[in-house]
């Protein structure tokens, strides 16, 4: 695929879906990108909003923020990532542990929102071709984050999602009683335990359940 700057005809554009919370944001990415033969096919404001649309435009790329007012956009990720539709997070977020969430939620890049529109546009066109990509603020987010990490307990590693489902399973509880008291469907709870296992170092939930029965966790 040609450098997306080069475009001039919009068959050969590169066709992405924003989800963004705030209408002045998604419409000023648009007329960013569009000079660049990157167009915008869907917008979104919401989790809920999103993933029809996305399945029904079809995007090359699924631009996600991780902030969407008082939903997650980590939850997203992990739809569009089992629904084989690439997504790149365009956050504010400079934190070494949400960019790592992202990417074990199935982003496939990662650029904040304090880069210079250039690198976005470089991302995207990235992320469309199938590659990774991590801005320059968010490597050294990822850089700090790996040396500064706390190493003799695994567990504060986990997301706030994460700790939640933990909590759950040290009560034995079911991963559908965990589903129902989330409030979210088991299939994310299967997610969520798949990166607990990552993080923790364990393989399969038979022994991540063990591993929580007898380390007792201290999350405030």
């Amino acid at each position: 695929m040609s450098d997306p700057k080069t475009k001039s005809s919009s068959s050969f554009a590169i066709r992405i879906a924003i989800v963004d919370d705030h209408p002045a944001v998604r419409e000023g990415l648009a007329l960013l990108l569009h000079p660049k033969g990157i167009v915008v096919c869907a917008e979104a404001g919401s989790c809920e909003e999103a993933l029809p649309a996305v399945l029904r435009e079809k995007p090359d790329v699924v631009l996600v923020d991780l902030s969407l007012g008082s939903e997650d956009g980590t939850a997203l990720l992990e739809k569009l990532h089992n629904n084989h539709f690439p997504s790149l997070v365009y956050s504010m977020y400079e934190d070494g542990r949400k960019i790592t969430d992202a990417f074990l939620a199935g982003a496939q890049g990662y650029v904040t929102k304090r880069e210079v529109h250039g690198v976005l546009v470089h991302a995207i066109a990235e992320v469309a071709q199938g590659r990774r990509y991590v801005s320059p603020r968010a490597a050294v987010a990822l850089a700090e984050y790996a040396v500064s990490r706390p190493k003799d307990n695994p567990l504060t590693e986990l997301s706030v999602q994460e700790q939640q489902v933990y909590r759950l399973l040290e009560q034995g509880k079911s991963t559908r009683s965990i589903a129902e008291a989330m409030g979210i469907s088991v299939r994310t709870v299967e997610s969520y335990c798949e990166r607990i296992c990552v993080k923790l170092d364990l393989e399969g939930m038979r022994a991540l359940r063990i591993f929580a029965e007898s380390h007792h966790s201290e999350f405030r």
